[in-house]
Parts: structure tokens; sequence; C-alpha cells
């Protein structure tokens, strides 16, 4: 059962990041998995939450669960520390199952459903189990009860936009629904944006990107992942790509984030709260048409 008021109580005991968006195929998997290989190749102490009921970031490290999974944690049926796993690449993993899907529709009946990763997080802090960040792999539904657990556990929210067509809008989209959630939970993580399936060759990717960095400013990360042959092959093989090809160039896109998540824990890089960004009126159309400033940091060859 939940501690007495957590909810004024909890604060993350290490940095936290909920990867989210309101729809698939826009690399938030692919993110999360690759990120936290970069970071577990530095040495970091890296835990990576599988909240999707797809499994995809499960599947993607060639884990196949024979033990409890995040369903048995949420549900209060196991700790977090029985259920974690060795995964590729020095990430330890809470993998996920399709009956995780179960939980929304029995979290009805509990109290407070949205606290039960943050509590799990907190229990196993409580018992000597120790993470220099955790990474949330949420499902695509924004507004469930599972992303509102990565969001109520959270020190920050990833938000995961693909340089393709529609995203802007459905980035705003998004970012309504989360500042919803927030709202109702009392508590905004900070927000940070990252650009994802990035291909400079094409004018519309360069035009969103300076579209996107028009939006959120400072809260778009400088790096940007570039789409790579390596990133469609690594969850076929089971394998970070760091630990499939460490020299290729979507490893070092990856290394070049895991820099950047790694200076905004220690402050110096600025953060923003959710609702700084759900009010703003939409990037206007001659902001499309600007020539893109191919920052090196922004755009690497």
């Amino acid at each position: 059962m939940m501690e007495p008021h957590m909810e004024e109580t909890y604060a993350a005991r290490f940095p936290v990041y909920a990867f989210v968006n309101q729809k698939g195929g826009c690399g938030k998997t692919t993110t999360a998995v690759h990120l936290a290989g970069a970071l577990a190749a530095r040495g970091e102490r890296v835990l990576l939450v599988d909240l999707d009921p797809q499994a995809h970031a499960t599947m993607g490290l060639g884990c196949s669960p024979d033990r409890p999974t995040v369903t048995d944690v949420l549900l209060g049926e196991a700790s977090l520390s029985e259920a974690v796993t060795p995964a590729p690449g020095g990430i330890t993993l809470l993998p996920s199952e399709p009956r995780l899907a179960e939980f929304e529709e029995v979290s009805g009946r509990l109290i407070h459903p949205e606290r039960r990763l943050a509590l799990a997080l907190e229990e196993a802090h409580r018992a000597g189990v120790r993470f220099d960040h955790v990474l949330l792999d949420c499902s695509p539904r924004a507004d469930g009860v599972l992303c509102a657990n990565a969001l109520f556990a959270s020190t920050h929210t990833l938000l995961i936009v693909e340089t393709g067509a529609f995203a802007l809008q459905g980035a705003i989209q998004a970012l309504k629904v989360l500042d919803e959630v927030a709202e109702n939970q009392g508590r905004s993580p900070e927000l940070r944006v990252v650009g994802t399936m990035f291909d400079r060759r094409t004018r519309f990717a360069r035009e969103l990107l300076v579209a996107l960095h028009s939006r959120f400013g400072d809260a778009l990360f400088d790096t940007v992942i570039r789409t790579s042959v390596r990133l469609r092959e690594a969850p076929a093989l089971g394998l970070p790509v760091q630990e499939l090809d460490p020299g290729c160039r979507a490893a070092a896109d990856f290394d070049a984030l895991a820099d950047e998540i790694m200076a905004l824990e220690v402050g110096r890089v600025p953060t923003a709260d959710l609702k700084e960004y759900e009010l703003r009126p939409p990037a206007p159309d001659s902001a499309l048409a600007a020539t893109p400033s191919e920052r090196p940091s922004a755009l690497p060859s």
C-alpha cells in the first residue's frame, strides 16, 4: 500500500527520465534503449524500465522474461530488485510483457495507482539498490495510468519528436495531455525535447528542426538522432548500438546525447517546465520556410 502523504514527500533519489509521446513510431523506444547503452558504456549504473505492454524495449534487448516483470512490481506482487534483470551493454532492465495492459484495467480498483512505480523505486533505494540514471520507456498512450506512473516518478519528461510530417502538431497534442496529467498530480517534471529520425538530406527535416527550435528553444537538446541502418539492425540482434557497432554514427549520436544528459544532471544546462510550452501559439509558417542554421552540435555531418 502507498505510504501516507507520499504525494507531498516523494522526491526521486536519482535522475528519472520519462520518454513520452502520444503516438508510436517516433523513435521513443530506440532513444531510451540506446541512451541507456551510451550511459552504461561510461560505467554509469542505468535502470531501463519498460512501461509499454508491447514490450519493445524488452525484446529489443533480447530479453524474454522468466521472472517477475514490471506488471508484478506495479501490482505489488514483487519488488523491483526481484524483477530486474541484466541486459546487454551493462544495462539493468525492468522488463515488460503483454500482461501489463491488464494494469490499466485493474488500476481503477487500486489506491493511487499512478504512484506504484515511484513507491517501488523508493523501496529499492531504501533496500540499498543504487542507480545513477533511471529511464522509463512509456507506452504511446500519454493519458493512461502507465504514463501517469512515469510522470509521477520522474524528474524529467523527455518528449521524443521525429523530424517527419505532422511531428510538430503531434508534439503539441502530447504536451496538452502531459500538462493535464501533471496538473492532476500537482507536480510537473522538467521538460526536454529530443529530435529523432533526422535525415539532413531532406529539406523538410531541416526546416522542421528549425521549427522545433523555434517552439522549444533551450528545452530542445542540441543532439539530434539521425536515421541509421544500425538502429534498425540493433533490436533484431538484441543489442544496444554501442555493442553492435561502437564506431558507427548512431553510437556517436547517443554518446553526444549522453553528454548533454550528464551535463543536465549537474546543473550546467537549463531546463524548462511543461506549462511554459502548452499555451504558446504554433510556430508561424515562415519558420518552416526559413533557411536552417546548421549548428555542428545540432546537425552532425
